[in-house]
């Protein structure tokens, strides 16, 4: 971990490095990458990944147990309602916990042969109250290609769901809602999508950029931050009606993007590339990860972060 005097600036466009906060590499045993990381107390959380692999900790990360889920599918990714409620969707399946994670029932979200012969990829999923979630992703045909968008909806909790239309036919990667009404989605060639009626309907917002949009990430009605491909960091003040690109002088991959509060966001990419932002994403500086692997998940609070990527790791932010 580099100490926190480390301090390195150039101007003019080239980079800035701040290691005001330092992140630490977890030691861990795990083989799978991980790509999601969800945590529901500062002292238990979860991380998932390929084939299928759950892992949970109840001492804030210091040791992880694996949870046997019964599926080989990828998990991509796991997100709470509260410390009981969860949700998490691996390929074409979801499971739900009521339990804090303790155990996971698998539940049917799909008609059989409903997309004939085509598989459906679920990549997201949220709720926006008790009783109203969603579920995102893509239809593949029988040679890998993606053909369609699909957006699943529930009003009862996750027991009944339905497909809703949306104005996309693209990949569809991330979901976020502020609320019971307002959401979003992201996903390739730069799409990004809007609800203000809970997910009943969605119409297209102009983003500005061809790049694929891997991650969005709302702080309420207003304000809101995806990232994506080519060093892609879009931000909005008005729910979206205008997306404005943020230049940064780092470039590469950024997959996740988590405001801990108004002013503070991380945004973690491939090759262990981790910045900050303390002005509401205006400006971004890098901090040091301590990893050249790809990050891929990325769970933030005022307290305490996390990241997780290729090979297992894990690393916490030292605040």
């Amino acid at each position: 971990m580099v100490k926190s005097s480390l301090f390195t600036l150039t101007l003019l466009g080239l980079s800035i490095v701040v290691a005001a906060q330092g992140w630490k590499v977890n030691s861990t045993d795990i083989k799978a990458d991980l790509v999601a990381i969800y945590f529901t107390s500062s002292s238990k959380g979860f991380v998932a990944g390929d084939a299928g692999y759950l892992a949970a900790t109840t001492d804030g990360g210091r040791t992880w147990h694996q949870q046997k889920l019964g599926t080989s599918e990828d998990i991509n990714e796991i997100y709470f309602r509260n410390e009981d409620n969860g949700y998490l969707v691996a390929g074409r399946k979801l499971f739900i916990t009521s339990d804090g994670g303790s155990s996971w029932r698998e539940t049917v979200i799909f008609a059989p042969n409903q997309f004939r012969g085509n598989t459906p990829t679920l990549l997201s999923i949220r709720f926006a109250d008790k009783k109203r979630g969603l579920a995102i992703g893509s239809i593949l045909n029988p040679k890998g290609n993606v053909i369609d968008s699909l957006v699943m909806r529930t009003t009862d909790g996750g027991q009944n769901w339905q497909r809703v239309n949306i104005p996309s036919k693209g990949e569809l990667f991330h979901l976020d809602f502020n609320g019971s009404s307002h959401g979003w989605i992201v996903g390739d060639k730069g799409v990004i999508v809007a609800t203000t009626d809970g997910g009943d309907t969605w119409r297209a917002q102009k983003s500005g950029t061809t790049a694929a949009l891997f991650n969005v990430d709302f702080r309420d009605d207003n304000d809101g931050y995806a990232v994506g491909e080519d060093s892609t960091i879009l931000r909005t003040e008005n729910g979206g009606a205008t997306w404005e690109k943020v230049r940064t002088a780092f470039p590469g991959t950024y997959m996740r993007v988590d405001f801990a509060d108004d002013k503070n966001g991380w945004i973690v990419g491939h090759g262990g590339v981790i910045l900050r932002s303390s002005d509401k994403g205006r400006t971004w500086v890098r901090s040091d990860s301590s990893t050249t692997k790809n990050l891929y998940g990325l769970f933030t609070t005022k307290k305490y972060g996390w990241a997780v990527g290729a090979d297992g790791l894990i690393v916490n932010l030292q605040k």
